[in-house]
């Protein structure tokens, strides 16, 4: 068995090792660092904080930093898990949050946006990339533009469409307006197809294969790395949209998790708002997101080096 080569300690010429000497720069900057992770993991921990403890501690002792009168109650109340009498008891507004129908809801639509999007998406990059046709740089600024348009300015002509196809409080009339392509999932997969080296395709040409088999069995298996990366960016997006589900769903039928936070939030108990539960749901609504975006950080970040994006 090969030995693994070590790159050696340095050595003064006595022998003896190299201190390194203290460099106050680097000290800065890794205490600048630290701080900004301080400042960004400080709200998770203040939700965690206020979740597991009481309303009757949070309001005696609404500064400490440590949770009051220590209990998971708000767990149990966001979870469902509590009669109505109990959430009154603990706080609660009693009226209960059916968790588990909006987090189907959630991911139903989360699952159904990302996959359609993504696969749209791949072959609009494809026919931007690697197809030759007339006017196609024209037509990709022309989409491109898009990027430029406020999604907000969208919300009215969408309502009026998803209405006029009586999709209106259904989980496809959430999901309908990203179910297609979108100019940024297009722009990203381009850059990666426009990497791929042609002389991959013109040897697939050669073996008999077309353009649409290329695509299936040669461009999509190469582009596997950027695709997760684009479907993990685009379920977040979807999770943790608001506005527009809170514009076309009025029943539990099809309302995601953060409609139903904000309906949570609105059940305001004699004693004042339900902060425990209200945070512990906020809390186990992002939890997924939080683990998927972890599990792909390191790849999200390799694929947006490796296609050029800035």
């Amino acid at each position: 068995m090969a030995a693994v080569a070590t790159s050696p300690t340095p050595t003064t010429t006595t022998g003896r090792p190299v201190r390194r000497r203290f460099s106050p720069g680097k000290a800065a900057a890794w205490t600048v660092m630290g701080l900004i992770v301080l400042i960004t993991l400080l709200p998770f921990y203040w939700i965690l904080r206020t979740a597991l403890s009481t309303n009757a501690g949070l309001g005696a002792d609404p500064t400490n930093p440590l949770p009051v009168d220590l209990t998971g109650t708000g767990f149990e109340r966001a979870l469902g898990l509590q009669s109505a009498k109990e959430a009154v008891a603990q706080g609660g507004a009693g009226g209960g949050l059916d968790f588990w129908r909006y987090l189907l809801n959630s991911v139903i639509v989360s699952t159904l946006i990302t996959g359609c999007q993504i696969f749209f998406s791949a072959m609009a990059a494809y026919a931007f990339s690697r197809l030759r046709w007339r006017g196609r740089d024209a037509v990709f600024g022309l989409f491109l533009a898009g990027l430029m348009v406020p999604t907000i300015f969208t919300l009215l002509p969408n309502f009026v469409l998803i209405k006029q196809l009586h999709l209106v409080d259904t989980l496809l009339g959430i999901a309908l307006p990203s179910l297609f392509m979108t100019p940024f999932a297009v722009f990203f997969l381009r850059q990666f197809f426009m990497n791929i080296p042609q002389e991959v395709e013109e040897a697939a040409l050669l073996d008999g294969a077309g353009k649409v088999r290329i695509f299936f069995r040669v461009i999509l298996p190469m582009a596997s790395t950027p695709i997760i990366t684009l479907s993990v960016l685009t379920y977040i997006t979807s999770w943790n949209d608001y506005f527009w589900p809170l514009m076309v769903s009025y029943s539990d039928s099809s309302r995601v998790l953060t409609v139903a936070l904000a309906i949570f939030r609105a059940q305001t108990p004699a004693t004042g708002v339900d902060w425990s539960g209200l945070t512990a749901a906020t809390l186990i609504a992002a939890l997924p997101m939080l683990v998927l975006f972890a599990c792909f950080a390191r790849r999200i970040v390799s694929s947006i080096g490796f296609t050029g994006i800035k």
